[in-house]
């Protein structure tokens, strides 16, 4: 499989029609290969080899969706740079994977002051606004002035990109994906979200989420149209909804709330939306309810995955959206194994478990990744007997149903986005003046869960929670940074010294049916 072969589809069957809508500018599929076969040519006269890694930090845009088909077209790999990480953060990043290019939007030029004299292998900076920067390469030059180059043929379990995730370590894991997996991928993407050759697909999730990539090749494959907005804000999405006509849109729980409490819903024409798929975390029943009685036309398909599964390993179609009648209950699951997937759940010495039984929900399949980015180790762990661990607890029910219980990896996910506790807690415990940290996820209403750190201090000195969560914004992206501090003497530890994080969290989880929100 090959990721460009979706590009020549769609160039074949609807090359006169409509490719991209970015505000005023739009492309059709025709004028957008031309720009594809220029930047794939202006980047590899750059001085790059195949297989060379180059950086996206960007909002959304056509100009990013021109690279990731660019970056295919010339063998390159990209590395989606996460927009929410603090400048130490991507430097790590960018050393890690071993980016030799940078391509960077207006919102993220003032980072390059933070980044002088920390880059290991960035040679040259692409610049994607609008004009030039200086220092940096214009990417209109690139798609205008570029030599149009033909396929170089990248594909199979060639590596398309790095995503990089949180780590049990503290340190974050380069996924590697494949134009397989990311092929793959989209093909479910088109089974399970409903999207047709007529569909128009909003990107207001960030595009550095492996889960954009579903519509990207997707809906790239039926010769669709790709609308943008530079980033999520409901009143803004509300308007492209409208004036673009769109049919499609994937969203995390969060924005799904944030769109129906707006109180400018009601003053836009939706009519054209066909299908909200979410996923990220778990949508909260009463929001879900609500979406579904203010926009009755519209069906629902739920997404449940990890980026190490390219990222979609079980979907809840609309049918079972419904609180009445023989599918009331399968609400609250994670929907069925993807078309090309298989899934399993198992006790700790990886046998299968009878349906209804918790254990850890693991899986197999074209859309399991490579590995991790200079992780053979971890690779091996996460990748045991050919199958990926995802340590979510969870169980099955007899149609192969999947219901999550609880995480057995310790990571929080607030507003769609995986929080590892051990990179807060490094960070919390960097403060002079903390003597023990323990970080742990509580439930939000609003955001799923949200951060909490529990502190024992160093007695000689009194320091507040404001010290605690600044001090991490320093060093840490501020969605990861705690939300909440709770002073403590002593942490609660096991006979063997580990702290009993379960009992920390025991007081806020109560009368609760699972452990995640």
């Amino acid at each position: 499989m090959h990721l460009t072969q979706s590009l020549k589809r769609a160039l074949q069957i609807n090359a006169g029609g409509i490719a991209t809508i970015d505000g005023d500018r739009q492309t059709t599929w025709q004028a957008f290969s031309e720009r594809v076969q220029k930047v794939a040519g202006g980047l590899l006269d750059l001085g790059l080899d195949q297989r060379d890694r180059v950086a996206i930090l960007s909002l959304n845009s056509d100009r990013y969706f021109e690279l990731i088909y660019a970056l295919p077209w010339a063998s390159l790999i990209s590395v989606p740079l996460n927009i929410r990480l603090s400048a130490n953060e991507l430097v790590f990043l960018l050393n890690d994977s071993g980016a030799k290019v940078l391509c960077v939007d207006e919102t993220f030029i003032p980072l390059l002051a933070e980044f002088k004299g920390k880059l290991d292998t960035v040679e040259s900076i692409v610049y994607l606004g609008d004009g030039e920067h200086d220092g940096t390469i214009a990417y209109e030059q690139l798609a205008s002035e570029g030599p149009s180059i033909q396929d170089t043929g990248a594909g199979g379990d060639d590596i398309a990109g790095i995503f990089y995730t949180g780590g049990t370590t503290g340190l974050p894991k380069g996924v590697m994906l494949t134009h397989n997996n990311l092929v793959t991928n989209g093909l479910n993407a088109v089974h399970g979200f409903g999207m047709n050759k007529h569909s128009r697909y909003l990107h207001a999730a960030p595009m550095f989420h492996a889960a954009d990539a579903c519509a990207n090749i997707g809906l790239t494959m039926l010769g669709g149209t790709h609308v943008f907005v530079p980033k999520f804000e409901p009143d803004l999405v509300l308007d492209i909804f409208e004036k673009a006509k769109v049919t499609n849109v994937t969203l995390v729980p969060t924005m799904v709330n944030m769109l129906v409490s707006s109180p400018n819903f009601h003053n836009h024409d939706l009519s054209s939306l066909d299908r909200i798929g979410y996923g990220g975390s778990p949508m909260p029943e009463a929001v879900l309810l609500t979406a579904k009685e203010l926009m009755p036309y519209v069906k629902f398909s739920q997404a449940y995955g990890m980026t190490e599964l390219s990222p979609i390993i079980t979907i809840l179609d609309d049918e079972y959206h419904v609180t009445e009648g023989p599918n009331a209950g399968r609400i609250r699951s994670a929907g069925q194994v993807v078309l090309s997937g298989e899934i399993r759940i198992v006790d700790d010495n990886d046998e299968e478990l009878p349906r209804g039984e918790v254990g850890e929900v693991i899986a197999r399949g074209p859309t399991v990744m490579l590995g991790y980015w200079n992780r053979e180790e971890e690779t091996a762990k996460a990748l045991t007997n050919g199958w990926m661990h995802t340590g979510d607890a969870g169980y099955m029910d007899e149609d192969g149903f999947v219901f999550i219980a609880d995480r057995m990896k310790d990571m929080i996910i607030s507003g769609g986005e995986n929080i590892y506790s051990v990179e807060v807690e490094n960070a919390v415990q960097k403060h002079p003046n903390v003597a023990a940290c323990a970080v742990i996820g509580i439930p939000h209403d609003e955001w799923g869960e949200e951060v909490m750190a529990v502190v024992v201090s160093d007695s000689t000195i009194e320091i507040s929670a404001a010290d605690i969560i600044d001090h991490c914004k320093s060093l840490i992206a501020g969605y990861k940074c705690p939300r909440r501090v709770e002073f403590i003497d002593e942490l609660p530890t096991s006979g063997a010294g580990k702290i009993l994080k379960n009992k920390l969290r025991e007081p806020y989880w109560e009368n609760r049916s699972r452990n995640v929100n």
